[in-house]
């Protein structure tokens, strides 16, 4: 099999869409990152939970409009080039694929701490090469692989969640397996120091951990160009984000601050450990390191996929090498595959060399790339509107709501996250990097892609490989895509 410069294939069915619509809010961030912001705000981590959740919900909707109008290889990253400008695109497109392996690095680590658990004689770094090379391997079948993946590594944890919200209510209402009278109930977010226990500064600072259990749910907009009909598939799939926000967040979290005083959660092991002994199930550990090595695993499928294909989109339009372009029979990207995997295998280094500090150090960059990226989203997303109006274009088929009043006040919000960054001292790190890193990408740009005359002045042309027309896009859409500033 000689890989050639190809096309994806458009092989994410509804099933594959939908579960990985709710695979990308249950992840690393939940179930292990979850403890720090708990310690961070208290019980007023539940009210963060649902602010930055509707912040979110904006970004994608945004997102899904741009999509459902565009189904791009690439997504947002050639929709800031088309509507911001090139500079920008290669800057979003950079920082996403950044944002991923950071984001893998995190999730690698995490899988090697679960590991211990079973082996706590093995070297953690073992374990990440393995599982390295093993969702490489399986990346490069198909994209309809990865699909099956993320449905089934999904339906684990959407069952285990659901199972311990459903006992843990049990518990709560009827005093099943608990102490003392009184020892669970919903009074206990309000009865150690209050629900803002770490007043007004310590509910602000939850933000920048809160924000990172998000990240990464924008993976929804890059199936786009594989899905079998993002038109109605997107849609469904972003509009379930409240529901699973409410669900996987507020309520799974408020139901273990419940049954355990918030306080006595020490960061130690996830808090999802607490649920699981209250429960008295006698397999509990095991149980649970099930569930959280399936979210790891699902984590790293989803990285490595999204990774991929922004930066197929980003060679096609020459941000990127060519040979980023070369896919499989199958159609897939394995060049991007062959570079994900050797950057995680970074993620081994770092476990060896700095076992105790490399997932707080991972996951503290990973939020600036995060947020940066959802900035560059809505930001795309206000031009494409503005376009729309000024040259009465037909309107868009998946509007996002309260327009424009909502998405500005969401651009408001997430540059408040980048300031909450900077201003504590513990995740001012992430900003500098991040900031370091935006100087770093607009010097390549300017030396290694606009100086080269590399980058093609339209995203889409007659002969671009990907179908956009035939999948619900206008025709004066396609062109104003097609269209050169």
């Amino acid at each position: 099999m000689t890989p050639t410069p190809g096309i994806l294939q458009r092989g994410l069915g509804a099933r594959h869409i939908r579960f990985m619509a709710l695979g990308s809010a249950i992840g690393t961030g939940l179930f292990y990152g979850s403890a720090a912001a708990i310690q961070t705000g208290g019980p007023a981590v539940l009210l963060a939970y649902m602010i930055g959740g509707a912040a979110v919900f904006m970004v994608m909707r945004a997102l899904g409009e741009m999509a459902v109008r565009h189904p791009i290889a690439g997504s947002f990253g050639q929709y800031a080039a088309r509507y911001l400008g090139p500079l920008a695109g290669f800057i979003t497109g950079w920082t996403y694929t950044f944002e991923m392996i950071i984001v893998a690095l995190a999730d690698v680590t995490a899988f090697g701490i679960y590991m211990g658990f079973w082996f706590p004689d093995v070297e953690r770094w073992i374990w990440i090469v393995a599982v390295v090379f093993i969702i490489g391997a399986l990346n490069l079948l198909s994209v309809k692989v990865f699909g099956e993946l993320e449905f089934w590594f999904t339906l684990v944890k959407v069952t285990a969640i659901i199972g311990m919200i459903v006992g843990g209510i049990a518990i709560i209402v009827f005093g099943f397996n608990t102490q003392s009278e009184n020892a669970s109930g919903v009074a206990n977010l309000f009865s150690h120091g209050g629900f803002f226990p770490n007043g007004f500064e310590g509910f602000v600072a939850c933000f920048s951990i809160v924000m990172f259990a998000f990240g990464g749910i924008e993976i929804i907009g890059i199936t786009a160009g594989e899905a079998e009909d993002p038109k109605r598939m997107i849609p469904r799939a972003i509009n379930t984000v409240p529901v699973r926000i409410l669900l996987f967040y507020v309520l799974t979290l408020g139901v273990i601050m419940s049954l355990v005083p918030w306080n006595t959660l020490d960061g130690e092991s996830s808090p999802f450990v607490a649920i699981f002994s209250t429960l008295g199930i006698p397999a509990a550990p095991a149980i649970l390191n099930v569930v959280v090595i399936t979210a790891a695993l699902s984590a790293i499928n989803s990285d490595i996929f999204g990774a991929g294909r922004m930066l197929f989109g980003m060679a096609q339009q020459g941000q990127a090498p060519r040979v980023f372009t070369r896919v499989t029979a199958s159609g897939v990207p394995w060049m991007t595959v062959v570079v994900m995997g050797a950057a995680l295998l970074v993620g081994a280094y770092l476990n060896a060399v700095i076992p105790e500090n490399a997932f707080l150090l991972i996951a503290s960059i990973a939020t600036f790339a995060t947020v940066w990226v959802w900035l560059m989203i809505l930001f795309s997303h206000v031009r494409m509107k503005r376009e729309i109006a000024r040259e009465s274009l037909l309107p868009s088929e998946f509007p996002v709501p309260l327009w424009p009043i909502a998405s500005y006040a969401t651009i408001g919000f997430i540059i408040f996250v980048i300031g909450v960054l900077g201003w504590f001292e513990n995740t001012r790190t992430a900003l500098i990097v991040g900031l370091v890193w935006l100087a770093v990408l607009v010097v390549a740009y300017a030396t290694l892609v606009r100086t080269t005359g590399r980058m093609k002045p339209a995203l889409i042309d007659e002969t671009a490989p990907i179908p956009v027309v035939d999948r619900g896009v206008a025709r004066g859409d396609e062109m104003a895509l097609n269209s050169t500033e």
